[in-house]
């Protein structure tokens, strides 16, 4: 039986889910200063910007995308387990696979969709910021991808120095 308080080596999954993270607190901080930017330009400067918009809309869904990949990766998702904390162990296994593996579903049709998306509009210019009016589909592409490596990393049998954390 393991010690309590071993701690594991991060696995690359784990560094990848930290990547995550940072990318998504690094977007809701970019957030913060374009939305207060555009209120001081508009309230005090009185020249609202034409680029805070798009900016945000690409913020905001990188926010997101990221924060519940990562979310996949440490199992802090929303998630109905009364059935599976009543099973029996290998129904309860059965369930836990099947919720990843319907969860990796969910992430590929999310970065399929979103990567059609992303590419179909990638030669038309966003109003009034110049990039790709598609490029909010573009993190949720990424963030769908990495739900599907999470997930199915999640699938995997680990040590028990990792079921600790």
């Amino acid at each position: 039986m393991p010690e309590p308080n071993v701690i594991s080596s991060p696995t690359p999954l784990d560094r990848l889910a930290g990547l995550a993270i940072a990318l998504a607190a690094l977007a809701l901080v970019g957030l913060v200063v374009v939305q207060g930017w555009q209120v001081f330009a508009r309230y005090v400067l009185n020249d609202s910007p034409g680029w805070t918009e798009p900016v945000t809309l690409v913020l905001l869904t990188a926010a997101m995308s990221f924060g519940a990949a990562a979310g996949v990766h440490n199992d802090r998702h929303f998630a109905f387990t009364l059935l599976a904390d009543a099973a029996p162990p290998g129904l309860k296994r059965a369930l836990f696979v099947g919720t990843k593996l319907t969860i990796a579903l969910l992430g590929a049709v999310l970065a399929w969709w979103a990567a059609r998306l992303f590419l179909a509009g990638v030669d038309v210019r966003a109003a009034g910021a110049p990039f790709p009016e598609t490029l909010p589909y573009a993190p949720v592409a990424l963030g769908g991808a990495l739900m599907v490596v999470f997930a199915l990393g999640r699938c995997l049998p680990r040590p028990a120095a990792q079921e600790a954390r």
